[in-house]
């Protein structure tokens, strides 16, 4: 029973990211609200890399409560508030997904979100067969 990646052929796309993810049935599945770049002290990045660090670490996290780590996300959504932030974004996540195979991955930009302040924020899906 494992969690396979699928990527047709048949399907165009570029990047570092799976189509889609088939979960097993009886797989455990955790998922992870909305995370921004609010440090444990409660104080948000300054500037979107460091949110973008700050977010995975947050993440990371929450993943290793529930028993799971980067390697059992299965989707995640990442929303930015301007396309300029993009390398950064996919920067942080490079850090803690190097290597194949990759979540599914969902990108908006969205004109804001929680607090002004906060320019990033990635929700994922995990699920351990």
């Amino acid at each position: 029973m494992t969690i396979k990646f699928l990527n047709p052929k048949t399907v165009n796309f570029s990047g570092k990211y799976s189509l889609a993810a088939e979960i097993p049935a009886g797989a455990r599945l955790l998922s992870v609200s909305g995370q921004v770049g609010t440090a444990p002290d409660g104080k948000l990045a300054p500037t979107i890399e460091a949110q973008c660090e700050q977010v995975w670490k947050n993440i990371g996290e929450v993943l290793k409560e529930g028993g799971m780590t980067y390697r059992d996300i299965v989707k995640m959504t990442t929303f930015l508030t301007d396309s300029r932030f993009i390398p950064a974004s996919r920067a942080a996540r490079d850090a803690v997904l190097p290597a194949a195979p990759y979540p599914s991955s969902t990108l908006l930009i969205v004109q804001g979100l929680a607090d002004p302040a906060m320019l990033v924020e990635i929700e994922v899906l995990a699920a351990k067969a």
